[in-house]
């Protein structure tokens, strides 16, 4: 019989978290999602928001589970994959040791919490002023917080701590620690005085050897610290990490057996029969892929953890080695790398049918467009709408500390570098419900930043505390919250407002970018008026003294299109259209002349998406870590050199503040990139590009690129 919680799995999209208790599966509140007690095992189901919705199945052991635990949660992972028609993915994850994927749905980080089940520890909101406890944070990108002793043993110079005492939270910086792991503790502090507190907590910075008096009757007298300490698996030997085998398993002997295929990378696809099930071993980086035939033996489909398991055991492969199990067409671009020129078989709607329910309820998938949101019922519940975006909303603006009511007319116009409240109220049964969205742009100040954390409390508790609270990052807006200005584009302006000068001046010529992203969220953004912020993909509204055009590109939308009408009817006049390569001189006299700009339409029609690393050879070899999610150009961090992958092409970026070391070897960095590519790709053309003078080619891929973003940070 099916565990009830399976009755809920993936007929929504976004995440949904159980943890094991007692045999049994009980549901973790949103607002503690990313936060692990060290103790137990939790089940996790991701659904996509795609036009085909994927699933992937996670089961998380912390370090101190027992084996009950971590024996169950592989039960429940095993049931719920068959209740689903064993088409989801499936992982296997332990702490310290997450997957990218696991770690791409907690774009701020996780926290690991001391205890578990048999401590009786639960995840509840804690409002109580006697909370004690140390968290220390490790990681720029991927960020994790392990709950230590609150004791001054556990610090040290080089990294940066939380000491959350309840009612005060404190973001303790070392004297070595780096600036952007700074500003990543401050968003984690901020996310534990929003989600466990409900915004009923101060929290202040402070730096080594300027703690304040509670802070000192916490953790008595500071002793000399230690310097900053290096990750123990910072130092691993990696020569291994990207080799494999491939191995074909089956149970026609009576018993799971493996036998050799192929004994090292990259791999042929027809290597794969759709009639078998294969293991791919790359355990010398802690990972193990189990690819399951769409007409293998239902047996060995079934059977595809235990095999994995008994795989590792009798290669002595580590416990905590991650499993990956996934059904023909359900691939991960991690496995896909392994072999040389993957191909989908439906290249332009995904892994196709694979991925739809077996036995929950099949729901028609309906495409993601934001100028229905308002009237279309089915498509806002598949989307996790509260309502049809109709409801009542308020917008003010975060002005010395206060809130000024913005305009209705003007309500979908954002300023970069200002700082927005957002109140949208329902009715649902009968009562009015609400939503503060708190929205953030990329150039507002550190005082309006804290400024609007304090006024969403305060709004909050004019309305009883019980609104939902969201922090909204500018181009990170949810589709609920495109939904309420129906179908109008979210149009972003340079500048900023203010209660003496109003808004600021616009410049005599303005330029817009506009882009519709994956989930048909239109966007339009006010980039520098220059040739050079031009791309093929997309469409730009150019506004002069005497003149107004729509710049079309090859690659632009429909909608986008509509949009850049919109917008050209914000600017005042009646634009003239321009196709791309047809521009009249004046188009390109009020851009200061013709320059290069982004060309290729890969960003319209790619298969892989271009992926993002942050590289460093600090300890001596080269570390590159991912950034998750959908990329901005806030994670290009000027101490890194990072690396831009496009797959025909790639890009190394040389941060102005990496060290003299990195810039010098830059080029080696590239080449080890690429020769442990385990795809096999080689002969790629690698460009080398520093800061501040990056080409159109290379800022196309950032969506309103700002070559003075920097100037401020």
């Amino acid at each position: 019989m099916a565990n009830k919680a399976f009755q809920s799995a993936g007929k929504k999209p976004g995440l949904q978290v159980w943890r094991v208790e007692k045999m049994d599966l009980s549901p973790v509140p949103n607002e503690f999602h990313g936060n692990f007690f060290t103790g137990d095992s939790y089940i996790l189901v991701h659904t996509s928001d795609s036009k085909r919705p994927s699933y992937n199945i996670h089961a998380w052991h912390g370090n101190e589970a027992s084996a009950d635990e971590r024996g169950c949660a592989a039960i429940f992972m095993t049931q719920l994959d068959d209740f689903m028609g064993q088409s989801p993915r499936q992982y296997v994850e332990f702490q310290n040791e997450e997957s990218k994927t696991f770690m791409s749905y907690f774009r701020r980080g996780i926290q690991y919490k001391q205890g578990g089940v048999k401590s009786g520890f639960k995840h509840a909101t804690t409002n109580e002023s006697n909370v004690k406890r140390l968290l220390h944070v490790k990681g720029r990108r991927t960020i994790r917080a392990r709950e230590v002793d609150l004791t001054w043993a556990s610090f040290n110079k080089g990294d940066c701590f939380i000491i959350d005492l309840g009612k005060m939270i404190y973001h303790w910086s070392g004297s070595q620690s780096n600036r952007f792991e700074r500003l990543k503790t401050t968003q984690l502090a901020n996310e534990i005085r929003d989600n466990e507190r409900k915004g009923r907590a101060d929290v202040e910075l402070i730096v080594e050897g300027e703690e304040p008096e509670e802070v000192i009757q916490a953790l008595g007298p500071q002793p000399e610290l230690s310097d900053a300490v290096c990750d123990s698996d910072a130092s691993a030997d990696t020569a291994n990490k990207n080799k494999s085998s491939l191995y074909v398993i089956s149970d026609a002997t009576g018993s799971m057996t493996s036998t050799v295929v192929a004994a090292k990378n990259p791999f042929k696809q027809d290597m794969l029969s759709q009639k078998e099930c294969y293991i791919l071993d790359n355990g010398g980086d802690k990972k193990i892929f189990v690819w399951k035939g769409r007409d293998a033996n239902k047996d060995e489909r079934k059977a595809a953890y235990a095999a994995a398991e008994k795989f590792i055991k009798d290669k002595k492969y580590a416990r905590n080695t991650q499993v990956q199990i996934m059904a023909a067409g359900g691939e991960t671009a991690l496995f896909k790398d392994f072999f040389f020129n993957w191909l989908d078989k439906d290249e332009t709607t995904g892994s196709g049918e694979v991925y739809t329910i077996g036995q929950i309820a099949v729901v028609k998938q309906i495409p993601f467009d934001s100028s229905t949101l308002h009237c279309n019922q089915e498509m806002a519940a598949q989307y996790g709408m509260v309502d049809n975006g109709s409801g009542k909303v308020e917008i003010w603006r975060v002005e010395k500390g206060e809130t000024v009511p913005v305009n209705p007319s003007t309500y979908g116009q954002f300023f970069g570098g200002d700082c927005y409240l957002l109140k949208y109220t329902y009715n649902t049964g009968g009562r009015d419900m609400h939503i503060i969205y708190t929205w953030q742009g990329r150039k507002c100040s550190k005082d309006e930043l804290a400024a609007s954390a304090f006024l969403t409390v305060r709004l909050d508790d004019s309305l009883g505390g019980a609104a939902t609270q969201v922090r909204v990052t500018q181009g990170q807006e949810p589709p609920h919250l495109v939904s309420i200005f129906k179908d109008k584009p979210l149009v972003i302006h340079l500048g900023g407002t203010c209660r003496e000068h109003g808004e600021s001046k616009p410049a005599s010529t303005r330029l817009f970018h506009i882009r519709q992203s994956f989930t048909k969220a239109t966007r339009a953004v006010e980039v520098l008026p220059t040739a050079s912020s031009l791309n093929s993909n997309d469409v730009f509204v150019l506004k002069a003294s005497n003149s107004l055009f729509t710049w079309k590109g090859k690659g632009a939308t429909p909608e986008e299109m509509a949009a850049a009408k919109y917008v050209a009817g914000l600017l005042g006049g009646t634009p003239s259209e321009v196709q791309e390569l047809q521009e009249p001189a004046a188009f390109w006299d009020s851009l200061g002349g013709r320059k290069e700009y982004q060309t290729s339409l890969n960003l319209q029609r790619t298969i892989r998406p271009p992926r993002l690393f942050g590289c460093s050879n600090k300890i001596g070899r080269l570390i590159a870590e991912e950034v998750l999610g959908e990329f901005t150009q806030l994670d290009l961090l000027p101490d890194d050199v990072m690396i831009l992958d496009t797959w025909d092409q790639i890009y190394l970026w040389i941060g102005k503040e990496a060290n003299e070391c990195e810039k010098a070897g830059s080029a080696k960095i590239a080449d080890e990139y690429v020769e442990s590519d385990p795809s096999g790709r080689c002969g790629l053309s690698v460009s080398t590009i520093k800061q501040g003078a990056e080409p159109p080619s290379f800022t196309g891929w950032f969506h309103g690129w700002d070559p003075k973003m920097w100037d401020n940070l």
